[in-house]
C-alpha cells in the first residue's frame, strides 16, 4: 500500500470508528434512560445508601460503556444490567451490615410507644422499616434474592442469572427466607400484641 492510499483509508477508518462509537453512545444513552432507576434501586438494596447507590450506578453504566461491544449480544437488557449493578454493588460492599433481632425488637418497641392505631400500623411506613430491618437480618443468600424479588420484582429465572445460580436454588432461598420472616414477625407482633 502506498502512502496515497493510507491517507485515503485513514479517514474512511476513522469516520467509520466514528459512526460505530455514536451508536454505542446512543444505545447507552437509551440504555441509561430506560434502566437507570433500575440499576439504582439494585444497588441501593445491595448498599443501603443512597450515595453509595448512585456511586454504583453510575459505575455500571462505566462498565457497560467500556465494554460496550457486548451490546449486541445480551438477550434481555433489563437482566444483563441487574447483574452487572448486583456485582458493582456488592464488590463495593466492604462488609454486610449487620442488624441483630436485637435491633428488630428495638423497632417494634418505637412502634409500640406510637399512638397509631393498628390499622395504621400495619399500613404505616413503620412496617415497611421492620420488614427492611427483618431483612436486613436474614443471612446475605436468603436475603439477596428476596430483596431483588420483592423490590425489583424479578422472576426467579432473572434472580438465579443475576446471582449465578440455579432457579430452584432461588425459589429454595426465597421460600426459607419467607418463612424465616414470617415466624421473625410473628413472634414480634405477638409480644406487642399479646396474641
Amino acid at each position: 500500500m502506498n502512502e496515497g492510499q493510507q491517507v485515503v483509508a485513514g479517514p474512511v477508518i476513522l469516520s467509520e470508528a466514528m459512526a460505530m462509537a455514536q451508536a454505542g453512545e446512543d444505545v447507552l444513552e437509551a440504555m441509561v434512560r430506560e434502566h437507570a432507576r433500575l440499576v439504582f434501586r439494585v444497588a441501593y438494596s445491595v448498599l443501603r445508601n443512597h450515595h453509595d447507590a448512585e456511586d454504583a450506578t453510575q459505575e455500571t453504566f462505566v462498565r457497560v460503556l467500556r465494554y460496550g461491544r457486548k451490546l449486541g449480544e445480551m438477550r434481555d437488557p433489563k437482566t444483563w444490567l441487574a447483574r452487572i449493578a448486583w456485582r458493582v454493588a456488592v464488590d463495593r460492599r466492604k462488609k454486610p451490615p449487620e442488624v441483630s433481632l436485637d435491633d428488630s425488637e428495638n423497632a417494634i418497641l418505637e412502634l409500640s410507644s406510637a399512638t397509631a392505631s393498628a390499622d395504621q400500623f400495619v399500613l404505616g411506613s413503620e412496617m415497611s422499616r421492620l420488614l427492611e430491618a427483618l431483612i436486613a437480618a436474614l443471612p446475605e443468600q436468603l436475603r439477596d434474592p428476596l430483596t431483588l424479588s420483592t423490590v425489583e420484582e424479578m422472576s426467579p429465572d432473572d434472580i438465579a442469572e443475576v446471582l449465578r445460580i440455579k432457579p430452584a436454588a432461588v425459589r429454595s432461598r426465597m421460600f426459607r427466607g419467607r418463612e424465616i420472616l414470617r415466624e421473625k414477625l410473628s413472634a414480634l407482633l405477638e409480644g406487642k400484641y399479646g396474641a
